[in-house]
């Protein structure tokens, strides 16, 4: 049954009753074009009674004349009915409440009462040209028997489609394919429609399509009322990736319609969620990364770009140097073993910090490293600063000098200022370099980011560059300085 699968989204219904989720007018319209790219069969819009501002959303939406069916919510009663047609919406999702809780509590009514305003309310909707999909309201806490009254009564009203909703996500698969399966036998096309409270949302859905089913009520995202609804994406890829049945969406299309809602929405999506989410596709751990690199799937079960997503290889404490290799390569650089081997373990070093470390920061630290100089005659062995709004900044150093060791203190306006101080004294002819420009970056956000000081020294009528990366602004100051140091120190010994 599931090569027959329609899909019916409603993200600009149920999917905007997210706590705290309010989309504008031209939003909507700019989900509801992504959505007919993605090519879902019916959208449903809104609900146009809700008020002016959702009518002119619709209205918007069925102007454009997609290749989708455009639907409205609608409650079995005649406003309801006549605002969705002033909307020029194809269809109408009539919702009628089913189970005897709420029929008793929420309507206050009988159940024959109930049955007869959606009779009434689907004949006047099909005498006013609607496809009508007739959906029960809480029909998993109905009595199966009841289920069958109420929809083979609204058939002979003229209903088109027929929904039973897992109204609070009670199901679970197997007793949904029975549920589905049962009702399926009635003659018209059976829709499922399923929350996520027990997180069985999508199991649930699959299950009911496998025992009849043929049209599935899906958001993006999953977005949703308490704990969401079926997500589109997670759907329609198992039916694809674990039936091998192809469902006519352009899957390419997902992760950048997933974007769209998440930016509209201001639901953020959680970073391991299911095909759309940042981590669906990145792979720290080195016996992971190593495996994918040689083929894909080993660790992936499908390939990123069928959902337009990337994959991404996160450089942590569980990176290999294979992946941090390959990943320098991209950057059209050549390393040597000892070179490789020197960023590795600046990655780990920042790791062990607590520190996910990106693209650009391993840029950084391949400039850095590649910058280093096996020469060098001065070597920076530790440095100690104290600093306060109580003290005078106060900084020592140990140097390595040609093989010599040499400790020096120096005083200054800040921490960095004294510990170049300290630096200046420990190295004999100095006088005549003078530190011309400092400049701090911060490669990327956050408090832990990655530092790029760069200086300028001027020594005579040259001046010299240097730059230092480390996630330690004082550090990064302290080898900046020596690393200009020990190019004019070098160049000195060139002549």
């Amino acid at each position: 049954m599931l090569n027959d699968l329609k899909i019916l989204d409603t993200t600009l219904r149920d999917g905007e009753q997210t706590p705290g989720v309010l989309i504008t007018s031209n939003e909507k319209l700019k989900i509801a074009l992504k959505l007919d790219e993605l090519g879902v069969d019916v959208i449903e819009a809104g609900s146009a009674i809700t008020s002016k501002d959702e009518q002119k959303s619709i209205k918007a939406i069925t102007e454009n004349n997609l290749s989708a069916e455009i639907c409205s919510f609608a409650r079995p009663v005649k406003v309801d009915i006549d605002t969705a047609l002033a909307c020029d919406v194809d269809s109408i999702h009539l919702v009628i409440p089913s189970s005897d809780l709420h029929i008793q509590y929420k309507l206050r009514k009988t159940r024959e009462q109930v049955e007869e305003m959606a009779v009434k309310a689907t004949e006047y909707a099909k005498s006013h040209g609607l496809i009508v999909e007739l959906s029960t309201e809480d029909a998993t806490r109905t009595e199966v028997s009841d289920l069958k009254h109420l929809y083979n009564l609204c058939i002979d009203a003229g209903a088109d489609r027929l929904c039973a909703c897992d109204t609070i996500g009670l199901l679970t698969p197997e007793k949904s394919y029975d549920f589905y399966k049962e009702l399926s036998q009635l003659s018209r096309p059976l829709s499922v429609h399923c929350h996520n409270d027990f997180g069985l949302a999508v199991a649930n859905t699959l299950a009911a399509l496998n025992g009849g089913a043929t049209e599935a009520h899906v958001t993006i995202n999953g977005l949703g009322e308490r704990a969401g609804n079926a997500s589109c994406e997670e759907l329609v890829m198992a039916i694809e990736s674990l039936y091998g049945i192809d469902t006519r969406i352009n899957t390419e299309l997902f992760y950048e319609t997933s974007q769209l809602v998440e930016r509209i929405s201001g639901v953020v999506l959680q970073s391991n969620k299911a095909i759309v989410g940042s981590n669906a596709f990145a792979h720290e751990s080195g016996i992971h990364a190593d495996g994918v690199l040689k083929k894909s799937e080993t660790y992936e079960p499908i390939n990123p770009e069928k959902v337009g997503h990337r994959r991404r290889f996160i450089l942590g404490k569980h990176v290999g140097k294979h992946v941090i290799h390959e990943k320098i390569k991209e950057t059209n650089t050549d390393v040597t073993d000892e070179e490789l081997d020197r960023i590795f373990a600046s990655v780990k070093s920042l790791s062990d910090m607590g520190k996910t470390v990106t693209d650009v920061d391993l840029q950084a630290i391949t400039d850095e490293v590649l910058s280093i100089n096996p020469e060098d005659s001065l070597i920076l062995e530790e440095y100690t600063t104290v600093s306060g709004n109580k003290i005078t900044p106060t900084a020592s150093v140990k140097v390595n000098i040609n093989n010599k060791e040499k400790i020096e203190a120096g005083v200054g306006v800040g921490p960095v200022d004294a510990a170049i101080e300290a630096i200046r004294k420990s190295i004999v002819d100095t006088a005549d370099i003078t530190l011309e420009e400092y400049h701090v970056d911060a490669v990327t956000g956050g408090t832990d980011a990655l530092i790029d000081v760069l200086v300028k020294l001027k020594y005579g009528d040259k001046v010299i560059t240097s730059r230092s990366t480390k996630p330690d602004v004082i550090l990064a100051s302290v080898e900046a300085y020596l690393k200009g140091i020990n190019k004019i120190l070098s160049d000195e010994k060139r002549r």
